[in-house]
């Protein structure tokens, strides 16, 4: 397998954003007046819900059952997440949130390779912006053929439609791709579209089903053994 393109989940996969996007939320929460507070153990069962608008209506409606809903609780949702987005990327641009370990020389080695790299994540294009911008410079858009992210599909992971967004602004087949996931919903997001997926796991994900995915790492640290997996062509060769 030759391969051309190397797609890549956000949070969880280029940095350990997760426990930044609780903080932020519990922020919301105290700024809007609510008593709510998501701590690890209960952010972690959220985190079967992808997407932080999906992960807030999850809340209220499983967990909080004598809670009553506003009128317009589609409104309600959207302008927590809102306020939630602004605190995290503050948090992002102060440097709270680095890239994890070999990440960025994983993106500047596949580039110079001739390597198309992609982004296929349900978290907002603002997140992506900030992390990367702190993680790779201004210029991070430079790197990247197509930047799928938000709301631009109607389904969000696990369903495939992010990654055949992708596939199709690339205008190449899934099977000369591959993934690099750090959940079980994205593994299944990534497999579902027919893409080789690769899984670096962290705190958060490190016990979930990752059957089916070609290897599972720990982290990137040791970017050799990557590329002996993946096939991706070390660099200089």
């Amino acid at each position: 397998m030759t391969i051309k393109a190397i797609i890549f989940d956000v949070d969880g996969t280029l940095a350990d954003t997760e426990d930044g996007h609780r903080k932020s939320f519990n922020k919301a929460f105290a700024e809007c007046g609510l008593d709510w507070c998501w701590d690890v153990a209960l952010y972690d069962k959220l985190l079967k819900v992808t997407g932080g608008k999906e992960r807030i209506k999850y809340f209220v409606e499983s967990f909080l059952t004598g809670f009553t809903k506003p009128e317009d609780f589609e409104a309600f949702v959207k302008h927590l997440h809102k306020v939630k987005t602004a605190h995290y990327t503050a948090m992002l641009r102060e440097g709270h949130i680095p890239l994890r370990p070999g990440i960025k020389q994983l993106i500047r080695d596949a580039h110079e390779a001739g390597i198309t790299l992609a982004i296929a994540t349900t978290t907002t294009p603002e997140n992506v912006s900030a992390l990367l911008e702190m993680g790779l410079g201004k210029n991070w858009a430079d790197f990247f053929a197509a930047n799928g992210c938000g709301d631009i599909v109607p389904h969000k992971k696990p369903a495939p439609d992010i990654y055949f967004w992708v596939l199709e602004k690339m205008r190449l087949p899934a099977a000369d791709c591959i993934a690099l996931e750090d959940s079980e919903n994205g593994l299944r997001s990534s497999i579902a579209a027919g893409i080789k997926t690769f899984v670096t796991t962290n705190h958060y994900t490190r016990n979930q089903d990752f059957t089916g995915a070609a290897a599972v790492f720990d982290d990137l640290s040791n970017l050799g053994d990557f590329y002996r997996a993946t096939g991706v062509p070390l660099p200089g060769k």
